[in-house]
């Protein structure tokens, strides 16, 4: 049996993802703001804002006292909201990076000490480059920055890296932009199921899928 620590697990995609490595015989500890629906999922729950600083360097250690060590680290929290620049506030700006970005960097760097030797860490990114349009900037700047931030991670680590870029999902993000849900977006649980073949694939580096 394996271990995973799942930031951000309560979202879509997020959950999905918990439930398919639970199903795989992993044991999951799902860190999320809000613990009380992921409880059905799985024992291992931490209530924890993935931006905030002392709160996800508690998270990682009370994680490793569950668990010998983690073979697999995912970071699927994220934010984003549809604001023109001339219309955007610090604040606007600071929670879009903070939620995809900066969070990014605070969970992998407290998670560090409790990932096995051989452990993953794998990323949800975006297809930034299709969303580079009026009122996301904020959303494409922090997922172009995550590229550069996990590629830079690698290096210094030398683990295995994996970014997920998948197309539209039907969660919750589309009623905070004024887009229409293509309708071929996938669905949580398809996309879950792709990202735990392109691990057993040993996929590394950028996917798109």
């Amino acid at each position: 049996m394996k271990n995973a620590i799942i930031w951000g697990a309560a979202g879509g995609i997020g959950k999905a993802l918990t439930k398919k490595l639970v199903d795989e015989d992993f044991t999951v500890v799902a860190v999320s703001r809000h613990p009380t629906e992921m409880k059905l999922i799985t024992p291992h729950v931490i209530a924890t804002d993935v931006t905030q600083p002392a709160q996800v360097t508690a998270a990682a250690r009370m994680a490793g006292e569950m668990v010998p060590a983690f073979d697999l680290f995912l970071y699927t929290a994220g934010d984003i909201a549809s604001i023109k620049i001339g219309e955007m506030t610090p604040g606007d700006w600071n929670r879009i990076l903070a939620a995809n970005l900066t969070g990014a960097f605070l969970t992998a760097q407290a998670s560090l000490p409790f990932l096995a030797p051989e452990a993953r860490m794998v990323f949800l990114g975006a297809v930034h480059e299709r969303l580079r349009l009026p009122g996301l900037s904020a959303y494409a700047a922090a997922k172009a920055g995550l590229e550069a931030y996990v590629e830079s991670l690698r290096k210094e680590t030398r683990r295995k890296t994996l970014i997920i870029r998948p197309g539209a999902v039907d969660t919750a993000f589309w009623s905070k932009v004024p887009f229409s849900m293509p309708k071929n977006a996938f669905q949580p649980e398809t996309l879950a199921g792709l990202i735990h073949a392109a691990l057993l694939d040993g996929k590394e580096g950028l996917l798109d899928l």
